[in-house]
């Protein structure tokens, strides 16, 4: 649909966003390992997909897993629903997700602190998985990506900076700059129709519905005391200075009469 590119909103709190830097490391370091190093990559992939994969047959107790891919151990497969979110199918895949918590992430963070947007995204990626579980409750296939995470976050800057115009790629060819309530707006419709009309595709809508869901909830609860949503910030124009105490008039004589004793000749 479109890849984010920028969108030039500074931090204001944070002087470094080491949360959202330190998860997308932690993918790339995860798909090259997976990935790229070793001469069987596809079978190593098929091996990660289903040891650290969120199975919705699995995580609902209708099946378990073969014993070569039980890594997890049963009491603690939720943990699944984070580890999934580190594994990905091709370089496109990690390259669409990466940008959107590149671009967005920063700002969500700003808002919430460190800690809490760590917190965030963790909680956001279960309930990406969960809702996909409670979806396809049976099925067999693992889940993976950091989409639904990803979504979350989209959710969480969709509440507080709606109005900020944003560069992205339309159909991977067109640069335009839109403000981020039709963009991600636009986005989050297009995850939704698509969950309605899609349930045999090979992407999880639902988890990007979940996502979304759980990034607009989440922001409303774990926001920084004092930071605002929809862009209510009261922005002082550049111009104008603001002091702790207005300074006293200057005197000012009255002008001369022209007609009186001191007029000037």
């Amino acid at each position: 649909m479109f890849l984010p590119l920028h969108d030039g909103k500074p931090v204001k709190t944070i002087h470094l966003q080491w949360v959202t830097l330190s998860i997308i490391g932690l993918n790339v370091l995860v798909y090259l390992a997976v990935n790229v190093i070793g001469v069987a990559g596809a079978d190593k992939l098929e091996f990660a997909a289903r040891a650290f994969g969120h199975v919705p047959s699995v995580s609902n107790d209708l099946k378990v897993l073969p014993e070569p891919y039980r890594v997890i151990p049963d009491h603690l497969y939720v943990l699944s629903t984070l580890t999934s979110a580190f594994l990905h199918a091709d370089f496109f895949h990690l390259l669409g997700n990466m940008l959107f918590i590149w671009v967005f992430g920063d700002n969500v963070e700003d808002a919430l602190g460190h800690i809490k947007f760590a917190l965030f995204y963790i909680l956001s990626a279960f309930a990406a998985a969960s809702f996909h579980a409670f979806v396809f409750s049976t099925s067999d296939s693992p889940l993976i990506g950091a989409s639904g995470a990803a979504a979350g976050i989209v959710g969480a800057y969709l509440m507080l900076h709606p109005k900020m115009q944003i560069w992205i790629l339309f159909l991977s060819r067109i640069p335009l700059r839109l403000p981020a309530w039709t963009v991600l707006g636009g986005w989050v419709g297009f995850q939704v129709f698509m969950f309605v009309v899609d349930t045999d595709g090979q992407i999880s809508w639902a988890a990007h519905v979940g996502g979304a869901a759980a990034g607009v909830l989440l922001v409303l609860v774990l926001r920084r005391h004092g930071v605002p949503l929809f862009d209510r910030e009261i922005v002082v124009p550049d111009a104008v200075e603001l002091t702790d105490r207005p300074s006293l008039p200057p005197n000012v004589k009255p002008p001369r009469n022209p007609w009186g004793r001191n007029a000037s000749r």
